[in-house]
């Protein structure tokens, strides 16, 4: 349903997935406490393709993979922030998870907004206000990136076309 659920500012990796939950990497596993230290109702009503929005600086805090696995495996299909931690977008396009910097359609959604992300065309629809806004496109290797399901995958599918 891509469904938007709202949060605010400095939202960091500790409240996206708790550290007492980190005795695995694997991402079903992780999304099953996904926010639960904010938003204890969030992996209950979350759906597979919804999407986080958030304010400034959107995964502060330890450097851990763990956060944008634990978002995946929660089945969230984009982040929507007005700007994110330098290291969890890193981690975040590692590992496949689509994340798009917009700080004006962060102002113009509100929690349980039906929201579409065109990574490819660089645009994101508030379906249930009827606004769009344009965003830069992600590059065409970023989208391979995001398709193959982060970059492990990418590489490995680098390394077999090239047979080495």
């Amino acid at each position: 349903m891509n469904q938007a659920f709202c949060y605010g500012d400095h939202i960091d990796t500790d409240v996206i997935i708790p550290a007492r939950f980190l005795d695995t990497s694997d991402a079903k596993v992780l999304g099953g406490y996904c926010m639960m230290d904010l938003d204890p109702d969030f992996v209950n009503q979350v759906s597979q393709g919804d999407l986080i929005v958030a304010g400034e600086n959107f995964g502060c805090g330890s450097s851990r993979e763990h956060a944008p696995l634990a978002i995946l495996g929660a089945g969230v299909s984009c982040v929507i922030a007005k700007s994110f931690a330098r290291i969890f977008f890193r981690n975040a396009i590692n590992v496949g998870l689509p994340i798009v910097a917009c700080p004006e359609a962060v102002e113009g959604i509100e929690n349980g907004d039906t929201i579409t992300v065109d990574l490819a065309a660089g645009i994101i629809k508030n379906e249930t206000k009827n606004a769009r806004w344009q965003m830069p496109p992600y590059p065409q290797f970023l989208q391979e990136l995001i398709a193959m399901g982060g970059l492990e995958n990418y590489v490995k599918k680098q390394k077999e076309g090239q047979n080495v």
